[in-house]
C-alpha cells in the first residue's frame, strides 16, 4: 500500500510565540519522499526535531509577530511493524484517569453496559458500537476542552470526542487505552483524525467509533493519554491564531473494513 499524506497549516503570530506542531508521521514509517517548511511572512524559519512517546516526532520553533505557513508532506510505501510491545508501567499510566478521558467519573456507567460484555475483546467491540450508535458526528458541536464526560451529557461531538469516550469507557473497565492522532485516508470530511488504541490480546488494536475511515490505511502520528498529548499545534507561550488548516491523506487502495476484526495500526 502506498500512502501519500499532507498537512497545511496557517498562523495568524500576534505576539512572539513558542510553538510545537505534531504533524510529521512517526518513525515507525520510513518515507520514500518527505518535507517539511515553515516561513514567516515568506521568509524561512528555523524548527527543531523532538521525540516523542512511542515514535511520535515534535517540530518546535518561535515565530515573531506575522503569517506564519507550515506545510508538511510524505509518501509512505508499504506499512510499519505494530506497537505490540508494553511494559507494565505504561500500560498502568492508559490504565488511570486523565485530563479528557475521565474514566473514574464514568465507571458506573461502563459497569452497567458492559458488565457482562464477557472477554476484553467482546468488551472493545461492545464499547466501540455504543460509542458509535450513542453519538452523533456533528462538526463544530463541542469545545478543545470538553472531555468524555461532557460529550456523553451532549451526546455529539467530533473524533476526538469519540474517541476520548471510548478510552475512558475501557479504562473503566479495566483496559488500558491511549488516544492516537493520525493521517486517515477516506476519511470525510477530511482533517487530522484521532482515534483510540486499547492493550487486548498482546497488542495495541485501534477503535474508531466514528467508523468514518478504514483503519487499516491510518498513518500515526502522535500517541498519548488524550488530546493533551497528541494535539497537532501547542501554543506554549505568546499568542497564534489559527487561521487556515488543510489536510489530505490518501491511499492507492482502502480496504474493506470489518468492525468485528482486531485491528493494529499499520
Amino acid at each position: 500500500m502506498q500512502r501519500t499524506v499532507t498537512s497545511h497549516i496557517v498562523l495568524d503570530v500576534t505576539q512572539t510565540a513558542d510553538l510545537v506542531f505534531a504533524i510529521a508521521v512517526a518513525t515507525a514509517y520510513v518515507p520514500t519522499s518527505e518535507s517539511l517548511t515553515a516561513t514567516l511572512d515568506g521568509a524561512p524559519v528555523a524548527f527543531r526535531e523532538l521525540s516523542d512517546a512511542h515514535g511520535g516526532r515534535l517540530h518546535r520553533l518561535t515565530a515573531s509577530p506575522g503569517r506564519l505557513v507550515v506545510d508538511y508532506a510524505a509518501t509512505i510505501d508499504g506499512e510499519a511493524a505494530p506497537l505490540d510491545a508494553a511494559d507494565e508501567t505504561e500500560l498502568l499510566v492508559y490504565g488511570r484517569p486523565s485530563r479528557y478521558a475521565e474514566s473514574d467519573a464514568l465507571a458506573p456507567t461502563a459497569a452497567a453496559e458492559f458488565g457482562e460484555a464477557g472477554d476484553e475483546r467482546s468488551t472493545l467491540l461492545a464499547v466501540s458500537s455504543w460509542v458509535g450508535t450513542k453519538l452523533s458526528y456533528v462538526s463544530g458541536s463541542s469545545l478543545p476542552t470538553d472531555g468524555a464526560v461532557r460529550t456523553l451529557l451532549a451526546r455529539q461531538g467530533v473524533c476526538r470526542d469519540y474517541s476520548h469516550l471510548c478510552v475512558a469507557l475501557l479504562r473503566a473497565q479495566g483496559i488500558p487505552a491511549r488516544l492516537v492522532a493520525v493521517y486517515a485516508p477516506g476519511l470525510d470530511p477530511m482533517d487530522f483524525h484521532a482515534v483510540a488504541e486499547a492493550w487486548v490480546d498482546g497488542g495495541w488494536r485501534v477503535v474508531d467509533a466514528t467508523t468514518l475511515a478504514p483503519r487499516g490505511t491510518l498513518v500515526r502520528i502522535a500517541t498519548g493519554r488524550d488530546a493533551s498529548d497528541t494535539a497537532f499545534l501547542n501554543v506554549l507561550s505568546g499568542r497564534a491564531d489559527l487561521f487556515d488548516v488543510v489536510v489530505t491523506a490518501t491511499a492507492d487502495t482502502l480496504p474493506d473494513d470489518d468492525l468485528d476484526r482486531l485491528v493494529s495500526i499499520l
